[in-house]
């Protein structure tokens, strides 16, 4: 996997991890090995401006995702493309990590943007239910390696 991290958030953090996770998560869903996925990590004021232009929703949040919708469906079989851009706040990642670490909360945001990435939401019941399954399922695997 092509995966381009760019961490601007002031807050060191794990980017091996982070492109480890991103990496793993793309593989289990079948994408293509020569994709490419950028991922940003931005602090509470460039998350905030980025939730207000983007979601048209106020105050910060702990991950965005913009996924290039042209190339969709992914697939391995498809040949590679560029799949998207993440963008997280580990600062917010870090008042979310109550009952676990803040690289265990990034590692799990990070899977859960790349499956927004690849066309998963949670706005329905039932699509919650698929997408928190599939978000806990890979990041059990992960962790299990």
């Amino acid at each position: 996997m092509g995966i381009e991290i760019a961490n601007n958030s002031g807050v060191e953090c794990n980017e091996e991890q982070i492109i480890d996770i991103a990496a793993f998560t793309l593989d289990k869903m079948g994408i293509h090995p020569d994709s490419d996925l950028g991922i940003t990590l931005v602090d509470e004021d460039e998350i905030t401006k980025l939730h207000i232009q983007w979601m048209d929703l106020p105050g910060p949040t702990d991950v965005l995702s913009f996924p290039m919708d042209e190339l969709k469906p992914f697939s391995a079989s498809n040949g590679p493309g560029i799949i998207g851009d993440i963008v997280l706040c580990p600062q917010f990642a870090a008042k979310q990590a109550v009952s676990h670490s803040t690289s265990d909360e990034i590692s799990l945001l990070t899977v859960h943007g790349v499956l927004h990435l690849l066309g998963f939401d949670h706005a329905e019941p039932e699509e919650h239910k698929v997408m928190f399954a599939l978000q806990d399922k890979t990041l059990e695997e992960w962790r299990a390696r």
